[in-house]
């Protein structure tokens, strides 16, 4: 580990204890971070910009709580074997979805998944089992509410360090050196022997994963699960990962992390200086950064520092 990793891992450890007033918001910066980056694992390294991986987010938060709700179990036993549940049935839904999708390309991909979105909250919404439109309401956490929020701080802060180190690995494997073919031309990557498939449905089987268990513990301190508006909103969480990626700079492992760092202090910012016109001041963030900084928070800085900041680039091992 490099210097800049221990100082990020002490500023973590340390962040609800020196800011207690901001533990719920700090908590839900680790959430944002892993939408960013399993947004990036098909939008930015592989080139297939999927409008649909809310999906695996709800599909994760909704498990979570039946199980909770039906598993007749305490509190924490419940929440981290039904975060577990949501990872896996987010995972065989990708698995279902991946094989009927993944056989698009470009635009067709895109728009499907973005149909894709809208329709499982349609779905939901009408599904009794539920809560149907009503939403449904998590368990009460059972500690205090300071307690709470270190909980979740905490947890959401390990799930974000195995996504992290488990991309991270992936990405100096073949695997990377795979997905990064499809992204630079899949004819050539297909004629050279690769199975395009069967690795755009391994990237969005891994994706699910880490977004239904992250989905899982986002509905337990939300505390309240609506269909549309937080398990499978497409406006919000849905766009929200694509902003973020595209803004630290897609297609690195580092810019998803800044983008939705940026982006969440930002958000949060927005909301507290200028209620009412936070979504205009968001909106007009977002152009600001497309127009200045094309390739992300994360290209502009190797272009200004190429020495200092081409290290963080991700090679994959020469391994044969």
């Amino acid at each position: 580990m490099k210097i800049y990793h221990y100082i990020i891992l002490l500023l973590a450890l340390a962040a609800p204890f020196l800011l207690p007033d901001y533990r719920t918001q700090l908590a839900f910066l680790w959430v944002m971070i892993i939408l960013a980056l399993s947004w990036d694992i098909l939008g930015g390294q592989m080139g297939y910009n999927s409008f649909g991986n809310i999906i695996f987010f709800g599909i994760g938060m909704y498990t979570c709580a039946v199980f909770q709700r039906d598993a007749g179990l305490s509190y924490y036993p419940a929440l981290l074997l039904g975060m577990g549940l949501g990872g896996i049935v987010a995972m065989l839904s990708a698995v279902i979805l991946g094989n009927a999708l993944l056989g698009m390309r470009g635009h067709y991909f895109s728009i499907g998944t973005l149909g894709l979105s809208i329709a499982a909250g349609e779905l939901a919404g009408g599904w009794d089992f539920i809560g149907a439109g009503s939403g449904m309401t998590t368990p009460m956490f059972p500690g205090a509410l300071g307690d709470r929020d270190i909980f979740f701080y905490f947890l959401f802060f390990a799930w974000t360090l195995v996504t992290f180190i488990t991309l991270r690995w992936l990405y100096r494997s073949r695997f990377g050196l795979a997905i990064n073919a499809i992204r630079d031309n899949e004819d050539k990557a297909e004629a050279m022997g690769i199975y395009t498939t069967r690795y755009k449905v391994v990237a969005w089987i891994i994706s699910a994963l880490f977004l239904g268990v992250i989905g899982g513990g986002a509905g337990n301190i939300i505390g309240f699960i609506d269909p549309k508006e937080v398990a499978f909103s497409g406006s919000t969480f849905g766009v929200w990962m694509i902003l973020m990626a595209i803004t630290g700079g897609k297609g690195t492992l580092w810019g998803p992390v800044i983008g939705a760092t940026v982006f969440h202090i930002t958000q949060e910012l927005f909301w507290t200086l200028l209620l009412g016109w936070q979504r205009v001041a968001l909106g007009l963030l977002i152009v600001l950064i497309v127009l200045f900084f094309p390739e992300g928070i994360l290209g502009w800085l190797r272009q200004r520092y190429p020495q200092r900041f081409a290290a963080n680039s991700i090679k994959p091992d020469q391994a044969s």
